[in-house]
């Protein structure tokens, strides 16, 4: 048995947990920890004995993990529509009567909020997009949406 073939078996299952743990996918787990247990057999060469070789495969799977999702990232077509649970806003857009409703809710609505909701809904902007374009971070984006949108579901349960 070979040197690898002694690191791998006694950190395949490590890797895989932590993979599992960042992913929450058993399938894609698996392919990860393969593809990490890939790349260090070609840069074992590189690895120098400053730290625990699990913590050196861990930064492998976590590198490869996120290059993953940043692949996954440029196919994708655009983010998922949030979803609410008492009332599906973009689901209400399709019924021209909920969207007469949602405008009238959102008239009175104060700023950002306003903007930030109709950048996201009607726009159909990402929180990345919305976060540029008032010079501002991402989460900012998130929290300013989803404050708006419960303002705008309070409004909507009072008309």
């Amino acid at each position: 048995m070979t040197q690898f073939e002694l690191i791998y078996n006694q950190h395949f299952k490590d890797v895989y947990r932590f993979v599992l743990s960042l992913c929450r996918d058993a399938a894609m787990a698996e392919e990860i920890t393969q593809e990490t247990f890939f790349k260090a057999l070609k840069s074992i060469h590189q690895f120098k004995g400053t730290s625990k070789i699990n913590v050196w495969l861990c930064q492998i799977a976590k590198n490869t993990y996120f290059s993953h999702l940043e692949k996954q990232k440029r196919f994708a077509p655009h983010e998922p529509a949030e979803t609410v649970s008492e009332h599906n806003l973009e689901s209400m857009i399709l019924d021209k009567e909920a969207v007469f409703r949602i405008h009238k809710a959102l008239h009175d609505l104060e700023e950002p909020y306003k903007e930030v909701f109709t950048l996201r809904i009607f726009g159909e902007l990402s929180f990345a997009q919305i976060s540029q374009i008032f010079e501002k971070t991402e989460s900012w984006s998130r929290v300013t949406f989803h404050r708006a949108k419960r303002k705008v579901q309070e409004r909507l349960k009072e008309v």
